[in-house]
């Protein structure tokens, strides 16, 4: 095995808003704030803070010091890891499944991303002007039909990603999150004004931060619990990766704190800037891709400068994805770097091109492959498309496992000196190691359940 020159930030910035930009993607911009708002909004919020605080801190900072800790991709971290607590290095599979993970979220991700670009288009040449609510979804189910379009985006996607992460960590990664993230607050401060500026901001504030305990069930602490740790990217290397460039010299509590409340604040600004824009004309929002690619289209259409505001609203998707797309591919890039000697270039280069053959598949999926179910034996997953099964597979899966991996083996296997050297949280480390050990896993387990249905109501 070649040994390659370990990469750095150059600082606690670059790598804050590197892993702010891998946790802040599509779910900041749509689910968290529709789930907030119908599930109790301010009680929901609540919620989800102690749901962040339970189980995004503790494992965000497991991933973190083993990746530091192991100075490599996330499965040679976690090899180096158990080997130095003599320990099975079996415990390697846990990185390998959060690289795999990744990577193959990646695949299907920049096709959505496909969409963002698409739109960000029609933004800027004023497609969007006028829009009415059956030629918004006319047009959507229109770019769902094509696949010529549809893979047209996505490998221009994907092309981006293979280039930031081909040029390394700081002339790539942290360079383009570096103007990226700055961007992509400003984009939001400008959107959450122009909603206050149409009308609708009370409503919108209303809806999603006024607590309403009624609405707040069993189901409802469940989801928070599942967007709290989806949210941040947990469980599919990425934090791991990118831990793994953080200087000795800097503080792995004090950055993961800065990242999850960078995090949720943008969440929240997300639910300021879409709920008065939709509210402003009478509509009700509804979570998933209808209210990206429906419902806000309709509303751009029917405002005054509608379509300049919507091109800067997709384009905010487009940074939000981008960001967290190079995060799916750093880990892979760096394991085949490892592994097999490449130069980054090669290695970023041969997993682009796999991911994208990948994406081709997922695009299809909803056109000239909507038929086709990989898995029709089964009954449960008779319905599945290809896209379906790689979403369902790794985000209620694989994510949970790796998220439950970690945490058991830092918080039981790794040896506490060893994670206290490398945490140095001071008189707040007994609590972090109490909660990693006994209160995270517990809540990762109740994850998993919820996300493959068991618990679902």
């Amino acid at each position: 095995m070649v040994q390659q020159t370990r990469e750095q930030w150059s600082g606690s910035r670059g790598f804050v808003l590197a892993v702010a930009g891998s946790a802040i993607g599509l779910g900041n911009i749509w689910k968290f704030p529709y789930m907030a708002g119908a599930n109790g909004g301010g009680a929901f919020v609540l919620v989800y803070l102690l749901c962040i605080l339970a189980i995004g801190v503790p494992i965000m900072i497991a991933e973190i010091l083993v990746g530091r800790r192991g100075q490599s991709n996330p499965v040679a971290a976690m090899r180096a890891a158990a080997e130095e607590s003599g320990v099975s290095p079996v415990w390697r599979l846990i990185g390998g499944m959060g690289v795999l993970a990744g990577f193959l979220i990646l695949s299907f991700y920049s096709v959505i991303a496909g969409w963002a670009l698409d739109y960000t288009l029609r933004g800027l040449t004023g497609a969007l002007s006028g829009l009415g609510a059956e030629e918004a979804q006319a047009q959507f189910g229109s770019l769902l039909d094509s696949p010529g379009l549809q893979i047209f985006w996505h490998t221009l996607f994907m092309l981006i990603c293979f280039l930031i992460v081909a040029r390394g960590v700081r002339g790539g990664i942290e360079w383009a999150v570096g103007w990226m993230m700055p961007l992509l607050f400003l984009l939001i401060l400008v959107l959450v004004g122009y909603g206050a500026w149409i009308g609708a901001f009370a409503e919108g504030f209303t809806f999603l931060f006024r607590p309403d305990f009624s609405q707040l069930g069993p189901e409802s602490v469940l989801m928070a619990l599942g967007q709290a740790f989806f949210s941040l990217s947990l469980g599919m290397g990425a934090v791991m990766a990118y831990g793994s460039y953080l200087s000795p010299q800097e503080s792995i509590g004090r950055n993961t704190v800065v990242v999850i409340t960078t995090d949720t604040i943008v969440a929240l600004l997300a639910g300021l800037m879409i709920f008065p824009i939709v509210f402003s004309i009478g509509l009700e929002p509804q979570a998933g891709p209808g209210l990206l690619f429906q419902t806000l289209p309709y509303v751009f259409g029917q405002m005054v400068a509608g379509s300049f505001f919507g091109f800067l609203f997709f384009l905010l998707v487009v940074f939000a994805a981008l960001t967290s797309a190079i995060s799916l591919l750093e880990p892979a890039t760096a394991y085949l770097m490892a592994r097999r000697g490449l130069s980054r270039l090669q290695a970023a280069g041969i997993l682009a091109v796999i991911a994208w053959i990948l994406g081709i598949f997922s695009a299809l999926s909803f056109n000239l492959m909507s038929g086709f179910h990989p898995l029709g034996f089964i009954d449960a997953l008779s319905g599945k498309t290809f896209f379906d099964l790689l979403d369902g597979v790794t985000s209620n899966i694989m994510l949970p496992l790796g998220g439950l991996g970690v945490a058991l083996f830092v918080g039981w296997r790794m040896k506490r000196a060893a994670v206290a050297e490398e945490v140095r949280l001071g008189s707040y480390f007994g609590l972090w190691y109490f909660v990693l050990r006994f209160v995270s896993p517990v809540l990762v387990v109740l994850v998993l359940l919820y996300s493959v249905g068991v618990l679902r109501g």
